[in-house]
């Protein structure tokens, strides 16, 4: 777990960044400039996003603390009977699972310091399963509406506005993606992947029933999230079915640090604060440097600015920014690549990055930016370009 001093830093810098465009929104509001109509109208398509991730950390916490990512691991480990690189491509396929439906967060905050821990306890370099998490979180956030927060947003412009249309749009896409940044990372890895490892002793689990309850709640809750309801309300119930869990077995892991508090305050301001600037006429800019068009050029030039503009700011703002010229399901899809596998190479172009740094310096692993950046340099391009080929074939 990150230290309560470095997570109350990060979550107050948030909250605070946050809260200076609430006010920046606020002003706008009452010198007229963002019309109280169009505030509403903001509010109303923002608040079921914000209460799904408020329900679905709470969730993934809660799993977390019950043991449920620790078992999963561990169980891999055992399957992948010695082998260092069957291990490695069971935690790619955990990573992907856990991206697609609980959010790439989820996999950078909780998962990540998980397989480190597995890999230690296996004497195995934490490195290529620490660099999977990260990559994997964002590459991965392609393949469902509820992995990733520019997904809901875009959501009920693909079409039919369900999980099925999401993945009919951007699911090969998707796939290119991940296939890509996995054979970036066995290149990168390729010898610490090599060899094998004695099996270690699986993690104790301190309540069983607890454990038992949690794992069956989110293996229940996954087809939930695609069965067409809104995202929401199965994550909202099985918050509160694990909170009354929690409540009777474990009362005191209950607290208020697992609502993402200063995530719903930025996200917030940063939603009051774009739609002040699309008031103002940032329409014309935008579409000025986003084009227009279906073909694979037009595609690779919104994309391409799409990911300029998340390593450049950060992915979230950059979507707001240039979703008025996504205006065809496959202009939307290309941002989405942009802006969901491209932040590969600034520290801030995805909070899931920052949060996955905070994880491994916590747990005493040391990632330099600048390796980071320069590894990030050759594959977000890589990746970016040929996820957005198929939108163009097909």
């Amino acid at each position: 777990m990150v230290p309560a001093r470095t997570g109350m830093m990060d979550a107050v810098k948030l909250a605070i960044v946050g809260g200076v465009l609430l006010v920046l929104g606020g002003l706008a509001m009452a010198l007229g400039l963002l019309p109280a109509s169009d505030a509403l109208v903001i509010a109303d398509r923002v608040w079921p996003i914000l209460l799904f991730v408020v329900a679905v950390t709470i969730v993934a916490e809660l799993a977390a603390t019950a043991g449920v990512f620790d078992v999963a691991a561990s169980w891999l480990a055992r399957v992948a009977k010695g082998r260092t690189w069957v291990l490695w491509l069971l935690v790619v396929v955990l990573a992907i699972a856990v991206t697609a439906f609980l959010s790439l967060d989820t996999t950078a905050v909780l998962l990540t310091p998980v397989v480190v821990a597995v890999a230690r306890a296996h004497r195995l370099d934490p490195l290529p399963f620490a660099f999977a998490t990260v990559w994997l979180a964002n590459t991965a956030s392609l393949f469902l509406p509820v992995s990733n927060l520019t997904n809901l947003l875009a959501v009920e412009r693909v079409g039919a506005g369900h999980a099925g249309s999401f993945v009919a749009l951007l699911g090969l896409p998707a796939l290119v993606a991940v296939v890509v940044t996995c054979a970036v990372l066995v290149l990168v890895h390729r010898r610490a992947l090599r060899g094998s490892y004695a099996p270690a002793r699986p993690p104790v689990v301190s309540d069983r029933v607890q454990l038992v309850v949690a794992a069956s709640v989110v293996v229940v809750l996954l087809p939930l999230l695609v069965s067409g309801l809104p995202p929401w309300m199965p994550a909202l119930a099985a918050a509160v079915v694990l909170g009354i869990l929690f409540a009777w077995r474990s009362p005191g892991a209950l607290r208020f640090a697992l609502v993402p508090w200063q995530l719903v305050v930025f996200a917030a301001g940063l939603f009051l604060a774009v739609g002040a600037l699309e008031a103002l006429g940032s329409g014309a800019v935008v579409a000025a440097a986003t084009g227009t068009g279906d073909d694979l050029l037009s595609l690779w030039q919104l994309s391409g600015v799409g990911m300029l503009g998340a390593n450049a700011i950060n992915n979230l703002p950059a979507y707001l920014a240039f979703e008025s010229s996504a205006d065809s399901p496959a202009r939307l899809a290309a941002l989405l690549i942009g802006v969901n596998a491209g932040p590969l190479i600034t520290p801030w172009a995805s909070l899931a990055t920052l949060l996955w740094h905070a994880r491994l310096t916590a747990v005493g692993i040391d990632v330099p930016w600048r390796r980071y950046v320069l590894l990030g340099l050759i594959t977000a391009p890589l990746v970016v370009g040929l996820s957005v080929i198929p939108l163009a074939l097909f």
